[in-house]
């Protein structure tokens, strides 16, 4: 049976996060020690001691998430996957754990993520609405047919896909999918239009330190977001990454391909149980595939 570790993206965050792996790792305190000093500032306090609000600014969480997903997988001894993924900022985490990026290396390029993310938001208004109920053919041929900029951002599972774009856009498109027979069409509480042609800036950004970064082939093969195929040619990694940011996050067929290619077993390492359940929904009643979850240890 083959082992799929996934990690998750933004949206799994919470009060009081690696806390425990602090104070009962010596692997995890200087991992997060670590994190302070990349950072320059002490983001384990955030994580530790901060609310619910403080966590959920972009420049805070992406971190966060990362820092949590990589100190569990450091920290876990039985950690061996045949093959690895990432939803959105997830995938970052993946490549580190799976050592294709050094952790700092790795860190630096979410932090300045986060970063260029946060500036778009705050230049360029923008949002995300989940449509629910509707094939994925239906939701592009929606978007498509728009004026304004909005996408299908998340194949998040079957029948659950989140679009992003422009906020007028995104009120018209939602207004497509409740006529087009929708059960749910749904604006997020996010601060920008994520995985969508408004990321641009970001994307510029964030591909000079991501050319300049250090990439290597990684444990084992890593579903990119971008092409949900596996990879371990670091060019090919490099390149994905560069488009991930104003590129769709192909989750469905990322789950569905490691599937195809043997995975047996799912573990989702990091903080939250998104990504369990949208892999029970992708995986359905196929007999033999175990799901767990390590959010701590």
């Amino acid at each position: 049976m083959k082992k799929a570790y996934v990690f998750p993206g933004q949206g799994s965050q919470f009060p009081g996060m690696a806390k425990d792996l602090f104070e009962s790792s010596a692997t995890g305190k200087e991992l997060l020690n670590r994190a302070d000093e990349v950072l320059g500032f002490k983001i384990t306090d955030i994580m530790f001691n901060g609310t619910a609000e403080d966590l959920k600014a972009t420049r805070v969480t992406q971190p966060a998430i990362f820092i949590h997903s990589v100190a569990l997988a450091k920290c876990y001894e039985g950690f061996a996957p045949d093959m690895v993924a990432g939803h959105s900022l997830g995938e970052f985490s993946a490549l580190a754990a799976a050592g294709a990026m050094a952790f700092e290396d790795a860190l630096r390029l979410v932090h300045i993520r986060a970063t260029e993310m946060q500036k778009c938001c705050e230049k360029v208004p923008g949002g995300m609405a989940a449509i629910i109920g509707l094939p994925d053919e239906k939701v592009e041929e929606i978007c498509s047919g728009i004026g304004g900029i909005v996408i299908p951002a998340n194949f998040n599972c079957h029948g659950q896909i989140v679009i992003s774009g422009e906020k007028e856009a995104i009120a018209q498109a939602c207004e497509k999918a409740k006529e087009a027979g929708a059960k749910r069409a749904l604006p997020l509480q996010v601060s920008g239009a994520f995985h969508s042609p408004l990321m641009e800036p970001a994307r510029i950004e964030l591909g000079k330190a991501i050319q300049d970064t250090q990439i290597v082939a990684p444990i084992c093969p890593i579903y990119q977001n971008v092409t949900a195929k596996p990879t371990t040619d670091p060019a090919l990694i490099k390149d994905n990454l560069l488009k991930q940011l104003t590129s769709p996050v192909r989750w469905t067929a990322t789950v569905e391909n490691m599937l195809a290619d043997g995975a047996g077993y799912f573990m989702e390492i990091g903080p939250g149980t998104v990504l369990q359940g949208l892999v029970k929904r992708i995986v359905g009643n196929t007999e033999g595939i175990e799901i767990e979850g390590l959010s701590t240890l």
